[in-house]
């Protein structure tokens, strides 16, 4: 329910100085788009290079595995942060990526989206977060997370450390493949938008003091991406 819609745009047109328009208006179809050519010939292969040199300009630990060795790079990452508590999302993906049994560990906890559920404090406390990524864009070194009942951003955002595991087919050259994706999923009818979409380039950082990069100031201080091959 949108309140007072109809009088905010009245009022947005009158001091236009002009009258609303309320029907003939049409999107603009752009002779130009080079927003969609940059790197739209890439294979997957190509993308993953670009993913993990932009990683490197980022502070971003990264790692590619097949999908059987999956736990093997986790348990790798985990061994070189010296970490040991883990929370992850309550995902369909850990199971389907054959985590099941790497979620049932004493030191794993799973996302709780119930209002007794104890998950913010528990990632507060926890040394690693994990997560699967949506969409990753090659260009700039960024997962989308789209939120959901069992995916809590607290998840990707307290924990000391961040996983965030990239199927290889999730790769997409640059923001414009992802918000076009997410622009058709608003387009479908009776389809539910995520309230929360996170785009997280790298660990927590700052250069807003003195113009010097800290890196690690306000979240996760290390992150690590996995690329899973999928495909």
């Amino acid at each position: 329910m949108i309140q007072h819609r109809e009088t905010f745009l009245n009022n947005v047109a009158k001091k236009l100085g002009r009258t609303r328009k309320t029907t003939g208006v049409t999107r603009p179809d752009y002779r130009h788009k080079p927003q969609l050519e940059v790197m739209n010939e890439f294979t997957q292969d190509e993308l993953v290079s670009v993913l993990k040199t932009q990683c490197l300009a980022i502070h971003t630990d990264v790692k590619e595995t097949k999908l059987e060795a999956l736990v093997s790079a986790i348990d790798e990452v985990l061994d070189e942060y010296q970490a040991e508590s883990v929370i992850t999302w309550a995902d369909s993906r850990f199971e389907e990526y054959g985590l099941k049994s790497f979620q049932e560990r004493d030191t794993v906890d799973v996302w709780e989206a119930d209002e007794n559920s104890k998950s913010v404090e528990i990632a507060e406390r926890a040394d690693v977060g994990i997560t699967f990524a949506d969409y990753t864009l090659a260009e700039s070194g960024t997962v989308v997370l789209l939120s959901d009942k069992g995916k809590g951003r607290s998840v990707s955002l307290l924990p000391t450390y961040y996983i965030a595991i990239i199927p290889k087919s999730t790769l997409v050259p640059r923001m414009t493949q992802a918000t076009s994706a997410i622009h058709e999923m608003a387009k479908k009818s009776g389809s539910r938008i995520p309230s929360c979409i996170n785009f997280i380039s790298g660990p927590s950082n700052s250069a807003d003091i003195e113009m010097n990069l800290v890196v690690g100031v306000h979240g996760p201080v290390r992150a690590c991406y996995i690329i899973v091959d999928d495909m």
